[in-house]
């Protein structure tokens, strides 16, 4: 790694090593959940939680962000693991058809959800995420793909749309969620950006293919980063902490020294919600324009699925986006 590295990191003594202590969440009465039982990282009133209560008297508690809320012509969400049938590791809000749950606990929870926003579960698109910043555009003959029909597609971290009541899905247990929206061109997508979705720039390359195929400028994009793994949780090695030093914390961002803590030891904790805030306005996004989380993913195990919290034993979250 280069000498210099120090130049760009903060050397943090103070990380947070008990996640006992961050993670106080115990489960309730889904009834009784509220916003206020997540653990944030900071006071801004970014995500609120909505209890949707379905025609046959369940409830689905989902996170909105409350800028997207603003505009009119979309739906939007991200779930939590509350509200659905799936048990044990899996509880209850499970996603995964391929982590050993029971597809068809699996298929009503998509059911839940679909209703929870106003959709079925048979206008869903899925992603294939493995970890590339490959991008698709889908449309009402795509509906129903990883849910209730086979994939046809493999290696989509991406989908972007402009057709309305096409669902857009992608799935989540500590990788950063990214919510794209035109209101402009009535276009919409969504992302999946983990380490090396995120150094690899996916939120640029969204914009890119909502550029290409709908016109999207980025300066008219409304765009939220979703609850993931926070940098206090999200430890990496030197090989990979090289990677965001050469990708970003040599620039000359003001929030670049904030990308990296040094940890000690060749260990450092990464911020991704920062490194993909850097991506977004590098690519043209207005700072105003872009929503953060300060929900934790790993903070929070007990309202949401994290691999690191679980060590792997986990279902997933989704993110869901619509346009009406």
């Amino acid at each position: 790694m280069k000498t210099d590295i120090d130049k760009n990191i903060k050397i943090d003594k103070n990380i947070k090593k008990d996640k006992n202590m961050q993670a106080e969440n115990i489960h309730k009465n889904v009834d009784e959940i509220t916003i206020n039982d997540f653990v944030t990282k900071n006071d801004k009133d970014v995500l609120e939680l909505e209890k949707h209560v379905l025609s046959s008297g369940s409830v689905v508690p989902l996170l909105h962000f409350r800028k997207l809320n603003e505009l009119s012509m979309i739906e939007h969400c991200f779930t939590t693991r509350l509200g659905g049938l799936s048990e044990g590791m899996f509880e209850s809000l499970n996603l995964s058809f391929t982590r050993g749950d029971d597809e068809e606990k699996v298929l009503e929870n998509y059911k839940r959800v679909a209703e929870a926003i106003g959709a079925e579960a048979g206008q869903i698109v899925t992603t294939d995420q493995t970890h590339t910043t490959n991008v698709l555009r889908v449309g009402k003959k795509q509906c129903g793909i990883g849910v209730t029909r086979k994939r046809p597609y493999t290696d989509v971290d991406g989908l972007i749309t402009n057709e309305p009541n096409v669902v857009l899905a992608t799935f989540y247990a500590d990788c950063v969620p990214l919510y794209f929206v035109d209101p402009v061109h009535r276009a919409i997508g969504l992302s999946h950006s983990g380490w090396r979705g995120t150094v690899n720039r996916m939120g640029k390359q969204t914009i890119i293919a909502m550029n290409r195929e709908f016109g999207t400028e980025a300066h008219d994009v409304i765009a939220a980063i979703g609850p993931s793994i926070c940098q206090d949780c999200y430890e990496i090695s030197q090989d990979v902490a090289e990677c965001f030093v050469d990708e970003f914390a040599t620039t000359d961002d003001p929030h670049a020294s904030d990308i990296l803590l040094y940890k000690g030891a060749g260990k450092y904790q990464l911020n991704l919600w920062a490194c993909n805030r850097r991506v977004l306005v590098e690519a043209g996004v207005q700072e105003d324009n872009i929503a953060i989380s300060n929900i934790c993913t790993c903070c929070n195990p007990s309202l949401l699925f994290s691999h690191r919290a679980s060590h792997g034993k986990r279902g997933n979250l989704g993110a869901f986006m619509f346009l009406k």
